[in-house]
């Protein structure tokens, strides 16, 4: 991934690059020789009386100093459009390639830390980009040049920087020794306060709803207080360095005012020449200010640079199996085969063990189970949002693992617990399921999923526009929303994750019997925590702490399943009670 980036920069950018480049080292060319002419100017002109020399010096002085400008500032721009442009393909190949992590990748790097890589790290080194095109080509070639012109004018006086220029790369040096971990840690605590962000804004009605607001604002304030404290101490660093560099600096100029004036004193070297000299000695010196700060924005960039590369360098997955796998199902049977996996490769404990059984085309399969007990991690293993660690799986008799990730999500739809919703209307939320579905066939889904009673109520119908979330439904709605989604794809399996709990049991029952009206060929997959959801199901999986604790029917499971019995009469219990 990381070469092929590379090569669009270099196809897109290389002659923004160049003209950049010729454009830098023409302005700092300019630059070095315009303290020419003024020495000429002073001791040819001003000291010997010649007006014509001042005029002719100064007019080519003026021109060139416009011509320096002009290139300063094409340098500038094409800086710009290099930096911006960079920073745009990168922001796009992180995206793109995230598109297609599984998500075992998205939860190992945390859905905070992909937005700041994305976000702050691709802005840092857009910025070394666009400073950098400009001062890593300047100052090495304004410091060489300058000190090779200087030493041309005055070796007495060059010697100053014999002394100065490596005391001050000494503090530049140790200053990034100092600063560079630092910005590693300020991106990885930028990582943490940006999910502590995200969590809050999409849980806000959650927060509000138990009074959480100031349990979430501590949260906050403490990742926030981190957040200052590792910026302070890199800030601390940086701030006593920089009076260090300015003090040599001074110091410098001092010397050579001081040795320049008794060279002048004693006729050794012409007022002109000195002024050169010290328009020198601020252009090195500047340049060797510019050189720390580009220094520390690298150094920032760099660790930047690093998470990005991180990002790009985590391979998807499903490369190989997209280009060489079998691209048919035909059927929605399915078996699980002495399956196990864990979320963590180096975890000590399977969060399934040993899952084993068989499902029949068209078949109902019920899961039922404790919550923590492992039921949405079984199916999430189906369409291959995980890898299972041992074990095969099989839809339509073939190893999921020989069939493209495309052709077998399109085979399994999956109707997870927490409804996603996107902006926009009902009908472009409806049409994710199948791009080309017209009003007929949206409405028919609707039917089944027991949605089209509330869209026909909207009086706009399918153009009602939604919130995020689905915000402005009802959890009932929303839910009916993604389930009709779902069955747009026309699927050979159906999951429904626990996607029935926010509606009333009569139109639960009248969701399940459309469904199995409707599409008898298709497989139904139904995880839920009420029994009366999955009690006619042709099998039924009790799920504890992983394993399959027991298997069969609802009747063979209330006579042969003490786990089964347990839940069965605990909610007819209830039901009863709230009857009453």
């Amino acid at each position: 991934m990381i070469q092929r980036i590379s090569k669009t920069i270099r196809t897109k950018y290389t002659g923004v690059f160049f003209m950049s480049l010729f454009a830098t080292i023409a302005e700092t060319v300019l630059q070095l020789i315009i303290p020419l002419l003024m020495s000429n100017i002073i001791d040819l002109g001003i000291v010997s009386g010649n007006r014509q020399m001042i005029f002719q010096q100064g007019a080519l002085m003026i021109a060139l100093a416009l011509l320096s400008l002009g290139l300063g500032l094409a340098s500038a721009r094409f800086s710009a459009v290099l930096g911006n442009g960079v920073g745009t393909e990168l922001r796009d190949a992180q995206f793109r390639h995230i598109q297609h992590f599984s998500f075992a990748q998205i939860d190992r790097f945390s859905t905070g830390s992909l937005i700041t890589r994305m976000t702050s790290d691709v802005t840092a080194v857009q910025q070394a980009i666009t400073m950098g095109m400009r001062m890593l080509v300047r100052t090495p070639i304004m410091i060489i040049v300058a000190m090779f012109l200087a030493f041309s004018i005055s070796r007495e006086l060059s010697a100053v920087f014999f002394y100065s220029i490596p005391i001050l790369f000494a503090i530049i040096g140790v200053l990034l020794v100092l600063v560079a971990p630092r910005f590693t840690r300020l991106q990885k605590q930028i990582d943490k306060l940006n999910t502590a962000i995200q969590e809050n804004l999409s849980g806000i009605r959650v927060v509000k709803s138990f009074v959480r607001a100031d349990y979430e604002s501590e949260k906050f304030d403490e990742r926030n207080q981190k957040l200052w404290e590792v910026t302070e101490k890199a800030s601390a660093i940086m701030v006593i360095a920089m009076p260090l560099v300015q003090m040599v600096i001074f110091g410098s100029t001092i010397a050579i005012l001081w040795l320049g004036g008794h060279a002048v004193y004693r006729g050794a070297l012409p007022i002109g020449k000195l002024a050169t000299f010290l328009s020198y000695v601020n252009q090195i010196l500047f340049s060797v200010i510019m050189m720390s700060v580009m220094l520390i924005v690298v150094s920032r960039s760099a660790a930047s640079g690093k998470r990005i590369a991180e990002v790009l360098r985590e391979e998807e997955e499903f490369d190989e199996v997209q280009m060489h796998g079998d691209e048919v199902i035909s059927d929605g049977s399915l078996s699980f085969e002495e399956v196990s996996f864990r979320y963590h490769k180096d975890g000590h404990r399977n969060i399934l063990e040993d899952i084993s059984f068989r499902i029949h085309s068209g078949g109902t399969l019920g899961i039922i189970g404790r919550t923590g007990s492992g039921k949405s991690t079984l199916v999430q293993l189906i369409p291959r949002l995980y890898e299972v660690d041992t074990g095969t799986i099989r839809v339509g008799g073939k190893d999921i693992h020989s069939v493209s990730p495309v052709a077998l999500r399109d085979a399994v739809s999956m109707v997870l617990q927490k409804n996603t919703l996107f902006s926009g209307t009902i009908r472009e939320n409806l049409q994710w399921g199948n791009e080309k579905a017209d009003d007929a066939t949206l409405m028919r889904a609707a039917e089944m999923a027991g949605a089209a009673e509330f869209i026909r109520r909207f009086s706009e119908g399918l153009d009602t526009m939604l919130e995020q979330d689905g915000r402005n439904l009802s959890g009932g709605q929303r839910q009916r929303l993604t389930i009709t989604r779902a069955l747009l794809t026309e699927p050979k399996i159906l999951i429904l994750d626990d996607s029935t709990s926010a509606v009333d049991m009569a139109t639960e029952r009248n969701i399940q019997e459309a469904l199995e009206t409707s599409l008898p060929g298709m497989t139904k997959i139904i995880i839920a925590q009420r029994i009366s959801s999955v009690q006619n199901a042709d099998k039924i999986l009790v799920i504890e702490e992983g394993k399959i604790a027991c298997e069969g029917t609802h009747e063979e499971l209330i006579k042969t399943c003490d786990i089964y019995e347990s839940i069965y009469r605990s909610q007819t219990w209830e039901e009863g009670a709230n009857v009453s």
